[in-house]
């Protein structure tokens, strides 16, 4: 079975969606694997590398795609891709699927697994793209932060004065807002953290940070069985808003990591929080893919507000250390393909009652059949 690995096509798409070292796994499980000339270059990986691995390098995607049983991707294809993806192809990557999308899928008849979509179970863990690739975003704002602020993260003594450490809040403690933790710690930051699940508070404790936070019954309950944070009510924003709102007047740099899952991302820090910061701090701002949690954030941009705070609210993160958060991504499709593997047969098996495969499965024989776009045809 050939399986074809493309060049990303959409803007700021730095990543590929496999490596040399995924290249070698693949072959080894039976698999002849096409890549497309050029997938790696922008992560660092020229085609070389993945001949020596094994590869056939093809000069197009219509050459890479032609006869693929199986496709790799980072981003869902364009519409030319799609055409060229051959019926009855498994099309794996984080597809970032909606119904229409999904029905694109299925009357192309491809078999479409968007793997952002997979349970949080303990299966499921080593194939997380969400998570691998939220680590390395989380990594990547605490030094883009640290090259856009204008003074040292850590105190630095010197003959002639000490420069104070820097002053970092994180808002959000999921595995992005863990990681920024950690890095600015590293760092030598003075850090503290904000989160509305319960816990977090701990989490954030046990990292060396100081938590910051309002906390009544509705924040004891504000996680789903999933592990994400549920959106909260009004009152309880307006609540958490002035405790941070105090905290935050006095941080040189702040790093927004905050999602609700399925929906826009909550705003936290609104314009006057904003005007009440020092000049020269920076916002960093890792979910303005889904709008941002800064109100002056604008999604693909750095900023400078009007009092002088730099806002960075450049769009896909973890593109921006594509070498890394490629190699993540590759092999979490490649644990997936494993999982499901036929050894004998040197096929890819998706039992539909499986919970991943459930998970993450939007299209099969030509139809949609995930819950969330077809509920009658999953039903």
């Amino acid at each position: 079975m050939r399986l074809a690995v493309l060049k990303e096509r959409r803007p700021a798409e730095t990543r590929v969606a496999a490596t040399p070292e995924t290249v070698k796994k693949l072959i080894g499980l039976g698999l002849t694997v096409a890549v497309e000339a050029g997938a790696g270059l922008t992560a660092g990986i020229i085609d070389a590398a993945y001949a020596e691995a094994g590869a056939e390098v093809a000069p197009d995607a219509a050459a890479a795609l032609a006869g693929a049983g199986i496709v790799f991707k980072v981003r869902a294809p364009l519409e030319d891709e799609l055409a060229l993806v051959p019926r009855g192809a498994l099309l794996v990557g984080q597809l970032n699927a909606d119904a229409a999308l999904a029905a694109a899928f299925a009357a192309a008849g491809v078999e479409a697994c968007a793997m952002e979509m997979a349970p949080r179970i303990t299966r499921a863990q080593s194939l997380d793209i969400l998570s691998s690739q939220a680590n390395l975003a989380g990594y990547r704002a605490v030094i883009e932060a640290a090259g856009a602020f204008d003074r040292g993260f850590p105190m630095l003594m010197t003959a002639a004065g000490t420069i104070p450490a820097a002053n970092v809040f994180v808002m959000g403690a999921g595995v992005a807002g863990l990681q920024a933790i950690a890095t600015a710690r590293r760092l030598g930051g003075r850090v503290s953290a904000t989160d509305v699940r319960p816990a977090a508070k701990e989490e954030i404790k046990s990292l060396g940070a100081t938590y910051v936070g309002y906390e009544d019954e509705e924040s004891r309950a504000a996680q789903t069985s999933g592990g994400y944070a549920k959106a909260m009510s009004a009152e309880f924003m307006a609540k958490q808003a002035e405790v941070v709102a105090a905290h935050l007047a006095k941080q040189d740099i702040v790093i927004c990591t905050a999602l609700v899952q399925g929906r826009r991302a909550p705003i936290l820090v609104n314009e006057a929080m904003v005007t009440s910061m020092k000049p020269g701090s920076v916002i960093v701002d890792i979910a303005s893919d889904a709008g941002g949690n800064c109100a002056a954030t604008v999604p693909g941009q750095a900023i400078t507000t009007a009092n002088g705070v730099q806002v960075l609210g450049w769009n896909n993160w973890p593109a921006r250390i594509s070498g890394a958060s490629s190699a993540l991504f590759a092999r979490n499709l490649l644990t997936f393909l494993t999982t499901f593997w036929d050894k004998e047969a040197k096929v890819p098996k998706l039992p539909a009652e499986d919970d991943i495969v459930k998970g993450v499965t939007l299209t099969r024989g030509g139809a949609v059949v995930h819950p969330a776009f077809a509920p009658a045809a999953a039903g």
